[in-house]
Parts: structure tokens; sequence; C-alpha cells
């Protein structure tokens, strides 16, 4: 595996090169406030509640709702950083094409990316699991502060991946849930692919189809953990695409990697951007 100095100018050089896929995960979120899953280590740091088990019974959507509910305003006021607007000049340099993202968040998009493939959605949306109807999350947020006007929205604790927070039981106990505004059906889920769920199958391949395109894949934030975002890598792989890597700690896919830089995101993309797309631009 590469240190530092010769996995960064493989980096330079790869990117420098253009017709770079990006590949981004939770990693390059953490400097806007949202927290990543996993430790350096690969192990995850908390155990998120299932698709089955939210549409399994009304208290398990009354536990779920109740915590998104607390966390989605500081997760929908996190803003891009860094990192996210290095992908974007990049882009607008015209060295990357595709950014594809395991993250939910849309901060990607906030920072003035196009071509963006949301691999496991975005929690800006809700959809009913009986109509199959999709609404804005600020319409389903707006119900729950009719249906909950005395609910402690302030409660002091730390935001999640998914963007909730956890409470206790009684907290818990008192929140009333939002029914879809077309069908008046409770099994509201977020528009995203949960633990359990699977990507759907023409995004899997639209993805697959701009990996095979690129002359790199360019991994940022990710510990490649689950296969949703390593086949991707195995993809290039065995294309023969090169694959780079800008993360923290282990990740999956070591052995596919071409060079992985181990180093913090913003910082590092930022130097990235001045290195290969000024000199563009200017």
């Amino acid at each position: 595996m590469s240190e530092s100095a010769p996995a960064w100018e493989a980096i330079v050089r790869t990117v420098a090169a253009g017709g770079v896929t990006v590949l981004s995960g939770a990693g390059l979120s953490t400097e806007s406030g949202i927290p990543d899953y996993r430790t350096a280590a690969g192990e995850r740091r908390i155990q998120p509640m299932t698709a089955a088990e939210l549409l399994a019974t009304e208290q398990a959507r009354q536990r779920y709702w109740a915590r998104s509910y607390v966390g989605w305003p500081r997760f929908a006021a996190a803003r891009p950083n860094i990192g996210h607007e290095a992908v974007t000049a990049l882009q607008r340099a015209g060295l990357v094409d595709t950014i594809i993202t395991q993250n939910v968040d849309g901060l990607h998009q906030q920072a003035g990316a196009h071509d963006v493939l949301e691999l496991h959605g975005n929690l800006d949306r809700v959809v009913c699991m009986a109509c199959g109807q999709r609404f804005p999350r600020v319409l389903i947020d707006a119900c729950f502060e009719v249906l909950n006007p005395h609910f402690d929205r302030s409660a002091d604790a730390a935001l999640r991946p998914d963007g909730d927070v956890a409470l206790d039981d009684d907290q818990v106990r008192t929140f009333r849930v939002a029914h879809c505004p077309a069908c008046g059906s409770d099994l509201l889920k977020p528009d995203v692919v949960m633990f359990g769920e699977s990507v759907p199958r023409p995004l899997v391949q639209q993805c697959f189809d701009a990996v095979e395109k690129s002359r790199s894949l360019l991994v940022l934030g990710s510990s490649l953990a689950v296969m949703s975002g390593y086949r991707f890598v195995r993809r290039a792989a065995a294309h023969q695409i090169p694959v780079l890597a800008i993360t923290h700690g282990w990740t999956r896919g070591d052995a596919e990697l071409t060079a992985k830089l181990d180093a913090p995101l913003g910082s590092s993309l930022a130097d990235l951007v001045k290195v290969v797309a000024e000199p563009i631009s200017a």
C-alpha cells in the first residue's frame, strides 16, 4: 500500500488526467457536523433501525419519527464543507464527471455539483410505503409540528448518522405520527435505502456505467464496508481502472486500491484543487 507522499503524487497525477468518477461516503460530511457510521477500524458506531423494523409496528414508527423529528433541524442545517466545495471545483474544471454518493444529506448538490447519483436516496424526502407517493420532508415536518405542539424538540442529544437522536421511552411515548397526505396510511419512511433494503437496480446500473466510462475512481471518506459502495471499486478493478482513495483508516477495498491517502478530507481536497484545477481555470 502506498505511503503518503507516493499516494498523494499518484492521486494528483490521476485526477489531473480527468475522467474521474467520485464515490463519496460519510467521511466527507463529518466536517459539516454529520457523524459517520464507523470508526477508523471499520466498527459500526450504532445499530440503525432497519426498514423491516420501521414498517413492522406502530411503536417502531413512533420511535423512529420522534427521534428523527428532534434531529432533523440540526441535520437540515448542515452546510457543505471545503471538501464538498473542492469536489465541485474539480467537476467545474472538467476533471470529475459523475459523483456517486452514499450520503443522504444533499451536500454535494448544495455545493453546486451536478450529475450526482444518490445511491441511498435523500433524507429531504419522505415516501409512503402504502401508495408510493413521495413528499418533501418539510411538508411532513410541518404535519409533525401540528400534531405535536408541545413536544420538546430541543433535546440535548448527539446527532446520529441517520439524522436522528437517541431519546428515552418516556420522551417517545407521547409523540404522534403523521399519516400520508395522499392515502392516510401511517407507513411513512424516509426516502432512503435503509439497512435491510437494496439500491434500485436501474440506479446501480447507472453507477456501473459511469464507473466503466471513467479513467479512474476516486473514493472519498468511505470504509466501503457495505457492498452498495464496494461493488463499484470491484467493478473498476475488474476493468483495470485505477482506484484511488482519500479516507481515514481501514477500508474493505484496500486490496483493490491503486493508492490510498489516510488524511483529512477537506484540507486534502482543497490542496488537490490548488494543484490540478486552479492552473486550468487561471
